[in-house]
């Protein structure tokens, strides 16, 4: 159940006490995304709500040492809303999104939500607000006998198709509906290419609120579908020889409650702000790559074949590039990163994002012009001509574009940069090490 006027710490008690809340998950991610929980009963929600709740911090990757564990959860009571199931026959549960604090009152450098506060209070000071729409894909998988996950497909369907094919349907319609309970505003819901894939849709909202909503979304669609001996995963490319899962990310500025990106005036309808947003994109685009597409598995996912975009190209007719211009105008006219996959940490996700386009912006960075033809179908030497350049393909080789990039350094701040930089150069390193199944069918009986 959602209340969309909860602004205060009253407002959070008085509507617990009203909804029979009994427990209440705080809830915040570490920097790789993953969603951490502390549960607390309805009468620790004072102390909760006066930041008085300590954790260890040291226990949770990337945060900080053992020496200096203490850290403090600050929910913030604008995201307070029911999950759609109860956890007992005793009461209702809630979830509070929280800021991490160091014991002294500060926020924590490390935590994910608070850094994307502090991009977003950069864009404010220049008049803007990030607005962000999601595209989230995702598998349905079979459990085994021990409810253990598969790799086989509930269904056989394919893009837009309907039951009895889509077996997931079912599915996506409580999740809809769950998320709709919670004030997601959802625009659509289909199945996507591949068997076994869905792709849900958000309308689009204030970065910090979207984010929150990102992760709290994985949740319940795990949650849900796990009641239905389904299992949910936001891995890039669990298949080989089938489409990965992408997270489009729509994104537009505000400015005096305005579209920035719109000039009905300018060819394309697309103000300067936009073109310079693109720009400062398509520069940074090799280092956002590393916190986009933040894992090994991910560069399975980008790779030419699979509608992936792997060219560092825009338009707005086509959708090979990575950026792409959805036709709406109007207070609708947004850009549409494509390169996202579901697993990168959405906070993160979008402070570069945000970072690259007020960069662009700041030094009206125009991008090339647009490329509307399929790049796909183009050779190297075609491509190079039109000076289109390629992401990435290892996350070996995103973690040197990031290294070699300030802005996107400095959009993740020292703290996050340093901790994430060490622990994915750490999981390049183990990957490598690894005898992979594909070596063992390639060379075990060859040699």
């Amino acid at each position: 159940m959602f209340r969309g006027d909860i602004k205060s710490k009253e407002d959070v008690k008085s509507l617990a006490k009203e909804l029979n809340v009994k427990f209440i998950r705080l809830q915040f991610t570490d920097f790789f995304g993953v969603l951490k929980n502390v549960s607390i009963t309805v009468e620790q929600l004072d102390k909760a709500l006066d930041g008085e709740l300590m954790f260890d911090g040291s226990s949770i990757e990337g945060f900080v040492r053992i020496e200096e564990s203490d850290m403090y959860l600050k929910p913030d009571p604008s995201t307070f809303v029911i999950f759609p199931w109860k956890s007992n026959k005793d009461g209702n549960v809630a979830r509070l999104m929280c800021d991490v604090y160091n014991p002294d009152g500060t926020p924590f450098k490390g935590c994910p939500r608070c850094n994307l506060q502090r991009i977003l209070k950069r864009a404010s000071d220049q008049g803007y607000s990030m607005q962000v729409g999601p595209e989230a894909e995702f598998f349905l998988f079979q459990t085994d006998e021990e409810g253990k996950p598969t790799t086989i497909t509930h269904d056989k369907a394919g893009y837009f198709d309907l039951t009895p094919v889509d077996r997931g349907e079912n599915a996506r319609r409580d999740i809809m509906l769950a998320l709709e309970e919670m004030g997601f505003e959802v625009e659509a819901s289909h199945h996507e290419v591949a068997p076994g894939q869905h792709e849900i849709d958000f309308k689009y909202s204030d970065a910090l609120d979207m984010a929150d909503k990102t992760v709290t979304f994985k949740f319940v669609v795990r949650t849900l579908v796990q009641q239905e001996g389904l299992h949910a995963t936001f891995m890039p490319k669990p298949i080989y020889g089938i489409p990965g899962s992408g997270m489009h990310l729509n994104q537009s500025l505000l400015k005096n409650g305005e579209n920035a990106f719109f000039d009905p005036a300018a060819p394309n309808q697309l103000s300067d702000i936009a073109l310079y947003y693109i720009g400062g994109l398509m520069k940074h685009a090799k280092a956002i790559t590393a916190v986009t597409s933040p894992n090994v598995n991910s560069y399975k996912r980008l790779v030419s074949g699979f509608e992936a975009p792997v060219y560092v190209a825009w338009s707005a007719h086509n959708r090979s590039p990575l950026i792409r211009i959805p036709a709406k105008r109007g207070p609708s006219t947004r850009i549409e990163l494509r390169s996202p996959d579901p697993s990168c940490n959405p906070y993160l996700a979008f402070a570069v994002s945000l970072a690259a386009g007020l960069d662009g912006i700041k030094n009206k960075i125009n991008p090339p012009g647009p490329c509307d033809r399929n790049i796909y179908e183009m050779d190297d030497r075609e491509r190079k001509k039109l000076g289109i350049e390629i992401l990435p393909n290892s996350l070996e080789k995103a973690l040197n574009e990031l290294e070699a990039d300030e802005v996107i350094q400095e959009a993740l701040g020292e703290h996050i940069y340093r901790r994430f930089l060490e622990a994915k150069r750490i999981e390049w390193e183990r990957y490598n090490m690894q005898v992979h199944p594909w070596e063992l069918q390639e060379y075990l009986t060859k040699f």
